[in-house]
């Protein structure tokens, strides 16, 4: 994990997504460590991550560690992005994006200032 990314569990999920900020949108990564592609988004989510940081709450949930999440969002293949806006998902990406499509999937989600 990087300084601007941060872990959920299971346990933490409820508070660190669904009860976060009402002004700051949450990108939920659920991932696993053996997932290529996985694995290829993780620096892009950095990058993203680092380039919001204060507009966008950006965590990553492993699933083999954690299927109760997964399981009661009905999540079926990984890499899944979720974004929550007020607790609630408002969008859903399934699958490694570059940069570019990362960037267009949060942008309309985010508060300009």
């Amino acid at each position: 994990m990087s300084e601007h990314i941060s872990a959920v569990t299971d346990a933490s999920f409820e508070q660190e997504v669904k009860q976060a900020s009402q002004t700051q949108p949450v990108l939920v990564d659920f991932w696993a460590e053996w997932c290529g592609p996985c694995r290829m988004i993780a620096p892009i989510l950095d990058q993203v991550a680092a380039e919001h940081a204060g507009k966008l709450k950006v965590v990553k949930l492993n699933v083999d560690e954690n299927p109760q999440t997964p399981a009661a969002l009905g999540i079926r293949g990984i890499p899944t992005l979720i974004l929550f806006k007020n607790g609630a998902p408002v969008a859903t990406q399934v699958g490694a994006v570059h940069k570019a499509q990362l960037n267009a999937f949060v942008a309309p989600h985010l508060n300009v200032a």
